[in-house]
Formats: structure tokens, C-alpha cells, sequence
């Protein structure tokens, strides 16, 4: 099969959303719009994917950088057949050619495939949609026999054609040969005074192609993002489709419409997800996962059987079966906590390995640090890990018990069976099973009495 090469025109200022962002990178469940389509480029075997870029593109590029991809400048924005004329001397001759657009963000792969798949030398593929209210979209016009004559730009339309429902995507495919001989001769003479791809389509009849029309299963997966308004109304459904994939998959939620899916979220069966709960990267849940209200779990891996209460995060860490976390904990990247483990309220770790059934209960900072098996840290408990240079790491053996309002100032190392008194500064090593106290000594003073306020 001929190669397939994918253009993506993202060259737009968008105006409309008022910003100083280029509009291909304002995101749509956790990620710049053009990423989305990239993606799906991907997963379509593109053998190359060209962008067409203008208005801020340095941007575009510096924030594009999993996906290698051809940049072509578009220096002046005269349209759509100019954008993709661009892309021209890239094209090999025999390369079938998909026309994509970085602000149509969740065009489903399996919607391209199969124009993809049927493409040949003698047909043009054109994706369109029919909508209850077509304003502001080119026509699609056909002939007394259903077939497609050509499509017509709202602006250049006469009446008859206005009430057209059926509209055009700007999603195409084409061999590029048929480009490369048809976008030269491309004419501006039309209201908006630009370059429409949209007229190889009557080129194609003339020339006797074959027209091969295709639909969404949903209108929404060709809609395109000009304001903050429709880019809103695309974040609710791609959060609408999540939910129900959910669902579908073995998971209770609270209320399909309070969740947020920022990025790719595998779970296992009878997981529960509370209201307000947003996944954002590469998240997983194991079976028997609740998640309560408001929590925020990000790059993470979670155990079967883990219960994360209200108002957690959880970043870039692994959770290991049965664990216990929150309400109020922040569990920061390269924490890793076994099986049968528990971080209570108002803790954080980060880059602590915690032991099977060890225990964090409250009110504590554990951050560089290795906790062995069912140990115990009091409230208040911390980890003086950094000198205002440099990092340091503290070990704590198996069965250790440590007095609320300790500070462990790193490096140093706790033995097994250690027990360290409440409100101890502990600077220096302790061996396995001796008790460690290092706390100023208690005075108490008789007859004191408190200062008085002078009138």
C-alpha cells in the first residue's frame, strides 16, 4: 500500500480565544489540542506527519516534542488550500494524503480509518456532517443523483444552498499527485478573497473521481474550537465519553458528570470514584479501588483494595495493595508505599519507600527516606532531608516507634526495634533496639508568674 503521509494544518492566530497562546495549544482533557491529533496520526501509521504552523510556532514546536514531525511555516495565512500547498514539496507522488486540523482535537481513529483504507488513485475521501444547525460551515452540494458536486462556502452560498444540513469537516484524503496538480491553480476570487481547499472537490468530479463520503458516529468529534465556549463544550463531552467508558469498564461514580479524565486512566472491577475526582497522565486503579471526593491522583499506580479519602493527591507515585491514604495527604513523586501501609491526614511524602504495614497517621513530613516493615511515626514527625544544598536520606529499620514531634535530621540511620522519645532532634545514627531521647531537660519553676500588660 502507498505511503501515507498526514498533514495537519495548525497555522490559525485564533483570535476569538483571546490569548497569547497559539489556539492548537490550548488543551482538552489534559492536552494541547494539536496532540490530540498528532496522536491520532500515530495511530493511523502515518508514515509522516507534516504541520503546518505560523502564528506563534516557536511555541507550537517547543511544547511538540514526543512526536516528531515535520514543521512547515506557513508565513502568510491565505487559506486552506495555501496552508496544504505548503506541505507540498514533502509529499512523495505516490503518497495517499489525509488533511487534518490541529483545533479538531477527537476525531476517532476507527472515523478515519476506513476513508483511509479505501483510498486509491481514482478517490477523493471527504468526511462530513449532518447538523441541525449548520451555521458558519461550507455546503455540501450534490446532484439529482446524491452524488457529490461540490461544496460551498457559507459566505459564497445563495439561499438554496444555505439550507443545506449536510456540511463539510475540511477532512479529506487524496493522492498527492492530485494535489500537487490541482492546488496550483487555485483561485482567490471569492468573498473572503482566500484559497479554499474545499474547490478540489469540483475539480475532483470534473475529472471524474470518486467522491467517498463518510460520517462520524457523533457530530462532536469533528467540531472544531474557535472560542473558549466550544472549547468548554468539547472538554464536557470527551468527559461524558470518558465517564461512560468507566462505567462500562467496572466503575461506580458518584456523579458521571463531576470527574475529570486528564489523560489515560486504566482501571480494574468495583472501583468507586466520588464527585469532583480528576485523573491527570498515566493513571491505573487495581480491583476494589475507592477514591473519595476532590482527590487528584497523577502518573500513578494503584494497588487492588487501596482506600484514597477525600481531598488527596497522589503524584507520580506507586500504592501498594490495601493501603490507606488521606483524608488531606499529598503523596509526591517517587513515593512508593507497600502493602498494608497507611498515610493519614495533613502527611507528606515524597521519595519514601515505606514499608509493608508502616504507618504514618498524621501531621507528618517523610520526604527522601526508607522505612522498613510496620513501622510507626507519630504526629508532627519529620525528615530533615535538605541543608538549603543538598539532599540526604534517612533509613529507619523494621518496627521502629517514633515519638510524636520528632526531627530526624538526615543523613543518619535508625536500627530495628528503635524506639525515639517524643520531641527528639535526633542527629546522630541509633542501633537496633535502644531507646533514643534528645530533648532539652525540663525545668519547672516555682512561683513564676506571668508578665503583665503596662497600662
Amino acid at each position: 500500500m502507498n505511503p501515507l503521509h498526514v498533514v495537519i494544518l495548525a497555522a490559525g492566530q485564533g483570535s476569538r480565544m483571546k490569548s497569547d497562546l497559539p489556539k492548537v495549544l490550548h488543551s482538552v482533557a489534559g492536552r494541547p489540542m494539536l496532540h490530540h491529533v498528532i496522536g491520532t496520526a500515530r495511530q493511523l501509521g502515518a508514515d509522516k506527519i507534516h504541520t503546518v504552523i505560523g502564528h506563534g510556532g516557536d511555541k507550537v514546536r517547543a511544547t511538540t516534542t514526543e512526536d516528531p514531525v515535520n514543521w512547515v511555516v506557513q508565513d502568510e495565512q491565505l487559506g486552506t488550500g495555501h496552508a496544504v500547498a505548503q506541505a507540498l514539496p514533502y509529499l512523495p507522488d505516490d503518497a495517499r494524503v489525509l488533511i487534518l486540523y490541529g483545533d479538531v482535537p477527537l476525531t476517532r481513529t476507527e472515523t478515519l480509518q476506513a476513508m483511509v483504507e479505501s483510498l486509491d488513485d481514482d478517490t477523493l475521501g471527504l468526511l462530513t456532517v449532518t447538523l441541525d444547525n449548520p451555521q458558519g460551515y461550507g455546503r455540501i452540494v450534490r446532484d439529482a443523483n446524491a452524488q457529490v458536486t461540490s461544496i460551498v462556502e457559507q459566505k459564497d452560498a445563495g439561499k438554496d444552498q444555505l439550507a443545506i444540513r449536510e456540511v463539510n469537516t475540511g477532512i479529506l484524503a487524496i493522492a498527492a499527485r492530485h494535489l500537487k496538480s490541482w492546488l496550483p491553480t487555485l483561485s482567490n476570487a471569492n468573498a473572503q478573497g482566500e484559497y479554499y481547499l474545499t474547490d478540489i472537490i469540483a475539480m475532483a468530479v470534473e475529472r471524474s473521481l470518486k467522491i467517498s463520503v463518510s460520517q462520524p458516529e457523533d457530530p462532536f468529534e469533528v467540531q472544531g474550537v474557535n472560542n473558549r465556549l466550544q472549547l468548554a463544550e468539547l472538554e464536557r463531552w470527551v468527559q461524558k465519553r470518558e465517564a461512560e467508558r468507566l462505567m462500562t469498564d467496572g466503575a461506580t461514580l458518584a456523579d458521571p458528570a463531576r470527574i475529570d479524565v486528564r489523560g489515560e486512566l486504566v482501571i480494574g472491577k468495583d472501583i468507586l470514584i466520588d464527585v469532583n475526582v480528576v485523573f491527570e497522565g498515566k493513571v491505573s486503579l487495581g480491583n476494589n479501588v475507592s477514591v473519595g471526593p476532590g482527590c487528584v491522583i497523577r502518573d500513578a499506580v494503584i494497588a487492588d483494595g487501596v482506600q484514597i479519602n477525600a481531598h488527596s493527591v497522589i503524584d507520580g507515585a506507586v500504592i501498594g495493595a490495601n493501603a490507606q491514604i488521606g483524608p488531606f495527604a499529598r503523596i509526591r513523586p517517587g513515593t512508593e508505599l507497600a502493602a498494608n501501609t497507611k498515610v493519614g491526614n495533613f502527611v507528606e511524602t515524597k521519595k519514601a519507600l515505606v514499608g509493608e504495614g508502616s504507618k504514618i497517621n498524621h501531621l507528618s513530613y517523610v520526604g527522601d527516606a526508607s522505612l522498613g516493615r510496620n513501622v510507626n511515626v507519630g504526629a508532627g514527625t519529620i525528615t530533615c532531608n535538605y541543608d538549603g544544598v543538598n539532599k540526604f536520606q534517612t533509613v529507619i529499620g523494621d518496627g521502629v516507634f517514633v515519638g510524636s514531634n520528632t526531627s530526624l535530621v538526615a543523613p543518619v540511620c535508625i536500627g530495628a526495634g528503635v524506639t525515639i522519645g517524643a520531641g527528639s532532634t535526633i542527629t546522630r545514627n541509633v542501633d537496633d533496639n535502644e531507646l533514643a531521647v534528645a530533648r532539652g531537660q525540663q525545668r519547672n519553676i516555682k512561683g513564676w508568674k506571668r508578665p503583665q500588660k503596662s497600662d
